[in-house]
């Protein structure tokens, strides 16, 4: 069978379970498109060949024996290189990192063995996965397979681009303000931001991390379609007792109202015409499968974006920024600069008072999506931003990512969905919009995302 590498996840699962093709011939046609298009794209930077035909042929061998390979037997997937993979560096971007090689599996690696998925190879991030760019000095510079003019999107740029250009069907990236829903939607694809605490996650070749990534960092799916995002959802909601924020709760949550809410402008955004027409376009869709859309104001954001940015900056903050200048990469030195002029170094007392108000800003959000159980809003208020941008002009970017910034203080899942392409300088545009959900209901999102999927244009694959 040719080009299995173009194959969703779910087929690829059918196929093999059903033993029609076998895991190693998915993982070596995965490979070679691989090595066919990464040179250009610079999206897998540390490869895992060896390893993953390994991995395939015991998928192969489970199937054999009768035994069940898991709900996502033989599917090539790509890890971030910020986590934690037994034998490989968990760089972060970092030259400082180079040889930090993992001993043990992170909880998010581990439940994607358990699925029976397939590690192809490990993807770059900007350093310290600051950016919603990806370049770094130590691995490079990754292009979006659609146009190399616009931005694969960061932190998880390397994900996306790989996902996008088909190098494996489903992409991890990791989300602390934006960097699994933007790089998705810099890419067109489809990308979940889950609830904080849905998927356990934990690098053991690190300290633990300090009380705001905590409440705000997740681990997240990106892909190509959203039958790939609800099989990825299950398989990394897997119980690991080593993440303490686990909560072990089913996908499906009860049935719920076929409402949703629609905001263009949240809390003030100043949305381009372009990408209003693309939230527009969601909501239309959704409309037409039978849902209820009201169009209404969201609660608020800028202010769960200031208290944000000083929860996530407080732990480089307080390690200081010796490791930037030990690290030297200018990119990261001027975008934490540029940070730092919008949130500086917080007291005990700020950092306290932003813990007490979240509380208040997840009650709010919380009875929203009672009677709204999906926002639908803008991923970002411009389409894809040109290559680097931040560097040119960073107020203008981080204007533009209030719910990028915004809705993690609350914990609550996220989800960027594609809508469409449009053109620009360099070729493809990917346009999409962002869908809001109460905590732990990725099922209601997912559900409405589907609806969407099957109205809006087909996914292509990128050929860079």
């Amino acid at each position: 069978m040719k080009d299995l590498w173009k194959k969703s996840a779910s087929e690829i699962a059918g196929l093999v379970k059903s033993g029609q093709v076998s895991a190693v011939e998915v993982s070596q046609s995965t490979l070679n498109r691989l090595q066919e298009v990464n040179g250009k794209l610079n999206a897998v930077v540390i490869k895992t060949h060896e390893d993953a035909l390994r991995s395939a042929a015991l998928v192969d061998k489970t199937i054999d024996c009768g035994e069940d390979p898991g709900e996502l037997a033989g599917v090539p997937i790509t890890v971030k290189v910020n986590i934690d993979q037994a034998g490989y560096a968990n760089t972060n971007g970092l030259k400082l990192q180079e040889n930090l090689i993992a001993d043990q599996d992170s909880p998010v690696v581990t439940n994607f063995r358990k699925a029976g998925a397939v590690i192809i190879g490990r993807t770059n991030t900007p350093a310290f996965s600051l950016r919603w760019f990806t370049r770094n000095q130590l691995h490079g510079h990754t292009i979006n397979p659609h146009n190399s003019k616009i931005t694969p999107g960061g932190s998880s740029g390397g994900a996306a681009s790989a996902t996008a250009a088909g190098i494996g069907a489903i992409g991890h990236g990791t989300d602390i303000g934006g960097s699994v829903r933007y790089p998705a939607y810099a890419c067109g694809l489809q990308g979940l931001r889950p609830t904080q605490g849905r998927f356990p996650a934990w690098n053991p070749s690190a300290k633990d991390r300090l009380i705001g990534a905590q409440l705000m960092a997740v681990s997240g799916p990106i892909t190509r379609t959203i039958a790939d995002l609800e099989l990825a959802t299950k398989a990394m909601s897997g119980s690991d007792l080593r993440d303490p924020w686990h909560v072990p709760l089913p996908y499906e949550m009860g049935d719920f109202p076929r409402r949703a809410a629609l905001c263009v402008n949240p809390d003030g955004m100043q949305t381009e015409k372009s990408v209003e027409k693309s939230v527009r376009q969601a909501a239309e869709r959704l409309k037409d499968s039978g849902w209820e859309i009201t169009e209404v104001e969201s609660p608020p954001l800028q202010e769960p974006a200031r208290l944000q940015a000083i929860l996530w900056l407080a732990e480089t903050h307080r390690v200081g920024t010796d490791i930037l200048e030990k690290e030297g990469d200018p990119d990261a030195i001027h975008v934490f600069g540029e940070m730092t002029k919008l949130s500086p170094m917080p007291t005990i007392n700020d950092v306290l008072d932003a813990l007490q108000a979240r509380l208040g800003f997840l009650r709010d959000w919380q009875i929203f999506l009672e009677k709204y159980p999906v926002l639908i809003c803008p991923t970002s208020s411009e389409p894809p931003f040109s290559d680097l941008l931040d560097l040119e002009d960073f107020p203008r970017v981080i204007r533009a990512q209030l719910t990028q910034v915004g809705l993690p203080l609350m914990g609550i899942p996220c989800l960027s969905i594609f809508t469409g392409y449009n053109e620009g300088p360099g070729g493809k545009i990917p346009m999409g919009a962002q869908l809001v959900g109460a905590r732990f209901r990725e099922d209601i999102l997912i559900s409405a995302a589907k609806e969407i999927e099957v109205r809006s244009p087909k996914i292509e694959i990128g050929e860079p």
